[in-house]
Order: C-alpha cells, then sequence, then structure tokens
C-alpha cells in the first residue's frame, strides 16, 4: 500500500478559499489551518487536521447551501396542488430533491450526514407540507401479547398429540 501523501496547511487553506470564492462570497478571507504533526516521517502523519475557523466556515457554508436546497424544493413544490399533496408520486420528485441536495453538499463539504440542519429541513417539509397526509389502509398492528403467545403455543402443544394419535392409529391398523 502506498503512503499517504502529507497535504500541507497551504494547500488546504488554498483549496477552502477557492471554494468560498466559487460559492459567490467576496469577502476577505484569513485561512489559518492548524497542522498536527505525530511522526517524523510525512507518510506516518496523520490527515491535517481543521482549525475552529475552518470548521466554522465549513458548517457556515453547510448552512447557506442547504438553504438553497430548501428555496428550490419550495419552488418545486409551488407546482403541487393541495389535492396532490399527498400522492407519493407527485410529490417524490421535490422530496428526493431536497433530501439529495441536502446528502450531496453534506458530502462535498465533507460534513456529516444525516445531520442536525438535514433533519431540521426534512421535519420542516413534513410539517408545512405533508401534515395533512393520514394513511388510506388502516395499518395493522401486532396482536398483544398474550393472543400472540396463545396462537404460538397452541400448536406446539398440539404436535406431540398429533404425533402420538397417528402412532397409535397405525398400531391399531396393523393389528386388524
Amino acid at each position: 500500500m502506498a503512503p499517504r501523501a502529507h497535504m500541507s496547511s497551504g494547500r488546504l487553506s488554498q483549496g477552502l478559499l477557492l471554494l468560498w470564492v466559487l460559492l459567490g462570497h467576496t469577502q476577505t478571507v484569513h485561512t489559518d489551518a492548524v497542522t498536527t504533526s505525530f511522526g517524523q516521517d510525512a507518510g506516518t502523519s496523520p490527515p491535517t487536521a481543521m482549525s475552529n475557523r475552518t470548521a466554522q466556515y465549513t458548517v457556515g457554508n453547510y448552512t447557506n447551501l442547504t438553504l438553497e436546497c430548501w428555496h428550490y424544493f419550495v419552488n418545486l413544490m409551488r407546482n403541487v396542488t393541495t389535492s396532490e399533496l399527498c400522492e407519493w408520486k407527485v410529490i417524490s420528485r421535490p422530496y428526493s430533491e431536497l433530501q439529495g441536495c441536502l446528502e450531496f453538499w453534506a458530502e462535498r463539504l465533507n460534513y456529516n450526514y444525516p445531520n442536525a440542519l438535514a433533519e431540521e429541513y426534512i421535519f420542516q417539509s413534513h410539517h408545512r407540507y405533508f401534515h395533512n397526509c393520514t394513511l388510506e389502509h388502516p395499518v395493522y398492528f401486532d396482536p398483544p401479547e398474550d393472543v400472540l403467545l396463545a396462537m404460538i403455543i397452541a400448536p406446539i402443544c398440539l404436535i406431540p398429540f398429533l404425533v402420538t394419535l397417528v402412532i397409535w392409529r397405525s398400531k391399531d391398523s396393523k393389528a386388524q
């Protein structure tokens, strides 16, 4: 296995700066990535650790990008009529787009998914659009424990009785 190349803090800072500019932010950005060294050899060193400021930029970028995902979802939902809000064929595309967008940007920014912010957007979509959806078919639940135990034990108890009955009848037919 080839050793990992050590990424310098300057390269990480340039990458974050490029990402920041591509996302439309024109403010001056000062980066200060912290390099943590555990070994003498660059091949055994761990990856570069992120500073608090870099982590804050990631969270800030993810927050802004997820807001754009939400606005796109709301725009798609404008085309859905009130009577169609509970039809999966109609809402599956906007809903999947929202989930896919949240997941894409989390992965792109190396941010955990699912996360609290993504869950909040999903909950908000359910609260805002799908709160009146009910199931047309009744939901079946497991029977109570006493009924379930009776349904399990009854056949188990009947098996030895039936085996005994079959053996007894087969012996009786041989005698005749």
